[in-house]
């Protein structure tokens, strides 16, 4: 029975690998916002005084309109997830989004960003989530002008679906960087995730009274695997420290979003188990190359040299650069959170049965 699921369950992504400009079906939300870092960012920061961008080659040399900002070679789980949802296309960046599209929805990612303003500020400028909730009450007033409002635009608002993928950077880009931040030397990694959740309910909190009440919570991957992690340590393989300090974020990003289940009876959280999901995902799917990026990448940023030619076996590889994911894993992180493979996947449900929630 398992082996027929597994081989269904590869069918489903294979078809959306070889079809990326295919939707699946009839659109299921009217709208979809996300809000992020580099996983999620589609070229907020192109414009912004920072390091952290990837509007040039190679990135997007995968992706229909080639490089636009995304940090891989080609979709993010974010665009992944809006095909699966029946959108006919991606969804904009808020630094260019304009018009009618707003009312479908806006990406406010930012590569560097993290829930603390600070982090990821040593590589220059970036939207933390607080900026990027700012971003939104912004594009609230635009829609209620759209469609009459405010009062219309938070009824329109009430039934989109909302995804949140922040966290990494506070760990990788503050907290692992002791040279450019101190929070290593006032939190134990513990009293680090309580801080960092207390911080990140207030924000939700914000998102909910601007009429979010369905919501997609990503926990962290295992930062710990990722190859500039494991260039700063005497491991070939993953650093346990980091991945150890990274599970008592995502137990607590976990029991928060029972927590507000329970106390927000007009709103739905889901959380999604993204470290589980791509603990499993190299052996199942194919891929081959673990720890070394395939592109080539900058000493100082870790990021692609641009204009270089990438490795050509970017379906057999985990990593894009120093820090990304290529699109074969997001592929597959999609997948299993809009419909989970396994139970443990999302809680208490997936995306495909959040959006039918009334």
């Amino acid at each position: 029975m398992s082996f027929k699921v597994c081989t269904c369950f590869l069918v489903f992504i294979g078809f959306i690998i070889f079809n990326p400009q295919t939707t699946l079906g009839a659109q299921e939300i009217p709208c979809f916002f996300s809000f992020g870092d580099s996983l999620v960012d589609n070229g907020n920061n192109n414009n912004l005084d920072t390091t952290s961008k990837a509007n040039y080659r190679p990135y997007g040399i995968d992706f229909p309109d080639g490089p636009t900002g995304r940090f891989t070679n080609g979709r993010t789980i974010i665009d992944i997830v809006a095909q699966l949802l029946g959108f006919n296309d991606f969804i904009p960046p808020f630094a260019t989004a304009s018009g009618q599209e707003i009312i479908k929805g806006i990406n406010y990612g930012s590569g560097g960003a993290g829930i603390r303003d600070e982090t990821g500020k040593h590589r220059g400028d970036n939207l933390s989530f607080n900026k990027q909730m700012l971003n939104h009450r912004t594009t609230i007033s635009r829609i209620a002008s759209l469609i009459g409002n405010e009062t219309s635009a938070r009824k329109h608002l009430s039934k989109c679906l909302y995804s949140v993928m922040i966290g990494s950077n506070d760990y990788i880009n503050n907290y692992y960087l002791p040279q450019n931040y101190n929070s290593s030397s006032k939190y134990t990694p513990d009293q680090y995730a309580a801080a960092l959740i207390q911080q990140y309910l207030d924000q939700l909190m914000t998102l909910y009274n601007y009429g979010a009440r369905k919501l997609v919570l990503f926990g962290l991957g295992p930062l710990g695997c990722i190859p500039t992690e494991i260039s700063m340590f005497p491991t070939p393989t993953c650093v346990d420290s980091i991945n150890d300090a990274v599970q008592l974020f995502n137990d607590r990003l976990k029991q928060l979003v029972e927590d507000l289940n329970t106390r927000l009876s007009q709103a739905k959280l889901i959380y999604i188990n993204v470290s589980s999901i791509q603990f499993g995902a190299p052996a199942s799917i194919g891929l081959q190359i673990f720890n070394q990026p395939c592109c080539q990448v900058s000493s100082t940023t870790g990021l692609c040299i641009p204009g270089q030619k990438p490795c050509i076996t970017r379906a057999l590889n985990l990593f894009w650069d120093d820090f990304h994911p290529c699109e074969t894993l997001n592929l597959y992180t999609a997948a299993r959170a809009y419909k989970k493979l396994l139970p443990w996947d999302a809680y208490p449900t997936d995306i495909s049965h959040l959006v039918l929630e009334s």
